[in-house]
Formats: C-alpha cells, sequence, structure tokens
C-alpha cells in the first residue's frame, strides 16, 4: 500500500507539495493539469513538468485524477471516436512519464452533487453535506450555490466554462438513459483498455457520487453489480476501479465492506479512496462527510482497510475530503490539516494490520 495525497497544481492549490511531503507516511501525489479541457490531448511537455516537481518535492507521481471524459462519448455522438482517440493518445503520453492509474468518472453533467459545501458541525469545523431537500429543482441553482462557496478555487468536475452551458448539456443528455449510457461507457472501454493493456496503465473508474440518479440523470457506476458489470464487460486487469467508499457508501443499500472485498480479491482494485461520512437523521441518504477517524463517522474504517489488507490490496490510497479546520481556508474538501490527520490515521490502521499478521 502507497498512501497519496491529491495535489491540483502549484497554480490551483493553497497546499504545496513541501507540505503533503511532510505528512508522515505519505509517500505521492495524485495529480492532474486541471486547465486542459476535455477531450484535449495531455501534451508530453506538460506532463513532464508535472512529475518534475512532484519529484523534486521528493514525492512519487503513479496515479492521475482525472483525464475527463468528453460529453460526447457519454452521450454517443458521431464525434466521440476522436475523442477516443485523443484519449488513446493522453494513455499513451502519461504511460511514458511512469503513471501506473489514471482515476475517472462516467457520470453525465456533475462529476459530484453535495447540497451544502459549508455545512457546520459542532466544533465549528466546516465540511460538505449531502441533503435531499436541500437540492433544488433546479440544477443552475446548485450551480451557482457551488460556484459562490468553491473558496475561490475551480473544484474538479464542476468547472465554470463547461457548467455555463448546462442547459445546452441537459438537452443533448434528454434522450440517454441508463441503456444508452452503459452502451456508450462499453463502447469507451472496449476502445481504450487495448491501448491500457499496450502501455501498462488501469483505468480505474469512481463510483457515482451520489450513487443514485439526479436531476433525470442517469447513473451505471452505483453499486456492485454495476461494478461487476464494468469488469465483466472488457474482462481484463487494466479495466479497474478507483473504489471510493464514501460515494459507495452514500447509499445504505451497498455493502461497502463486501464490496471492497470482492473486488481487492478481485484484483480490481489499484487505487482507493478512503473516507467516512455521518448520516443524518434528516433522511435515510442524507449526510455529511465526516473526520476519517471510525467513532465520528457511519463507517468502521478499520474493517475497510482489513478488507483491503486480507484480500491482498497493494495499490494506492489517499484520505479523500477533509474539513476545513484550525483556521484553514481554500478549496472545500481539500485543505490540508485533516486530509493530514486523516492520511496518519489510515496508515496508522495499516501498521495494526500488518503486525497483527506478523
Amino acid at each position: 500500500m502507497e498512501m497519496t495525497m491529491r495535489w491540483f497544481g502549484a497554480n490551483a492549490d493553497k497546499v504545496k507539495l513541501a507540505d503533503i511531503a511532510q505528512v508522515p507516511g505519505v509517500k505521492g501525489v495524485v495529480g492532474m493539469i486541471m486547465d486542459i479541457p476535455a477531450g484535449e490531448v495531455w501534451p508530453k511537455e506538460r506532463i513532464k513538468a508535472l512529475k518534475d516537481e512532484v519529484e523534486a518535492a521528493g514525492l512519487t507521481l503513479k496515479v492521475i485524477e482525472s483525464v475527463n471524459i468528453h460529453d460526447d462519448i457519454k452521450i454517443g455522438l458521431p464525434t466521440r471516436d476522436k475523442y477516443i482517440e485523443n484519449y488513446k493518445t493522453t494513455i499513451r503520453n502519461l504511460a511514458e512519464f511512469g503513471i501506473e492509474v489514471i482515476c475517472y468518472n462516467f457520470m453525465p453533467v456533475f462529476d459530484w452533487l453535495k447540497s451544502d459545501l459549508d455545512y457546520r458541525l459542532a466544533d465549528n469545523s466546516q465540511t460538505m453535506a449531502f441533503v435531499a431537500k436541500d437540492i433544488p429543482a433546479d440544477p443552475q441553482v446548485i450551480i451557482d450555490r457551488v460556484q459562490a462557496a468553491d473558496g475561490g478555487f475551480s473544484l474538479p468536475g464542476w468547472e465554470p466554462e463547461r457548467l455555463s452551458e448546462v442547459k445546452r448539456l441537459f438537452d443533448a443528455y434528454k434522450d440517454v438513459d441508463e441503456a444508452k449510457l452503459r452502451e456508450n461507457f462499453a463502447y469507451f472501454l472496449k476502445a481504450i483498455i487495448p491501448t491500457c493493456e499496450e502501455v501498462g496503465i488501469k483505468m480505474a473508474v469512481h463510483p457515482d457520487d451520489p450513487p443514485y440518479p439526479m436531476f433525470g440523470l442517469p447513473r451505471v457506476v452505483k453499486n456492485r453489480d454495476d461494478l461487476d458489470w464494468i469488469c465483466n464487460v472488457v474482462d481484463s486487469p487494466s479495466n479497474a476501479i478507483t473504489l471510493c467508499t464514501g460515494s459507495i457508501a452514500e447509499d445504505p443499500a451497498n455493502d461497502v465492506y463486501a464490496i471492497m472485498a470482492e473486488f481487492v480479491k478481485r484484483d480490481r482494485i489499484p487505487f482507493a479512496h478512503v473516507r467516512n461520512i455521518k448520516f443524518l437523521p434528516s433522511g435515510e441518504k442524507d449526510f455529511y462527510e465526516a473526520p476519517h477517524k471510525s467513532e465520528y463517522g457511519s463507517l468502521d474504517m478499520h474493517k475497510i482497510l482489513k478488507a483491503m489488507y486480507d484480500n491482498g490490496f497493494d495499490g494506492y490510497i489517499r484520505p479523500d475530503h477533509g474539513r476545513m479546520i484550525w483556521g484553514e481556508t481554500g478549496r472545500p474538501g481539500y485543505g490540508l490539516f485533516d486530509r493530514a490527520l486523516g492520511a496518519s490515521y489510515l496508515s496508522g490502521l495499516w501498521e495494526a494490520l500488518e503486525k497483527a499478521d506478523k
């Protein structure tokens, strides 16, 4: 297991590489280049510059999150083949610089959804929450709300230039139901996985967040059966999963521990986002993002890591969204302090599992 933290780049992140390098147990960063539009090729010189910068700080760069998928691919438009070829070129370029895993999603329009980016806990720390009754019927209202609370940073999956055309996007997806989205997903995977096999990269899909339909948009990465379908539609170790414990557990019907154990055992989880959530009494699926330690949330983090350890996990982990604590400000979910606490806690659990096994 290698512990990592997400980093958005020197020009897009208040957190510095030097800060991440000081977090005990963290060996690498999960990187991205935020200003390359979906569908465009990632140039080798930009990838090299990112890798050089990360390695100069004494960290590794083995995982990219994300190389966004153009909407024409998800919708199934005739132009999708052009964007798929661009994606394959990006895969080859990333492999040339030692990237092993690409985390991505196949969600229409919104990459994730929360009702509140400034949900205050009893200790006045700031976190993100999802309360169903607070999700407006008009998606433009939630876009405006998110952009007003983004801390002055572009949020992944909520790029302003893309969501400025939200009405056009919803119109484009109007004939895409779950079956059609699944068909388009299979088309994409069948096109790119041979390239991944050729160059040694694993494509690791992130579960839908939340893992059920919103605003009439379909979801196809929402439960155990969906993950099984993905693994089987192109049966290859290069066709993999980023198991996000928070996202998959947002639907209480999903057994996050069993799902983790099964797909680690099947060698289909090269990368995991490990975070805790706390369900609220206001609704069955209402929750806030809790501190990582088990007692503060609804998930047993020891049980999650034990499911990973017992089934041979040897990939990359990152603590996921953290609270804003100790006066820190910045991109919601991605401050330094609480994620550092989470990384240290998860590393401690893993050490205990290793030593108990000896």
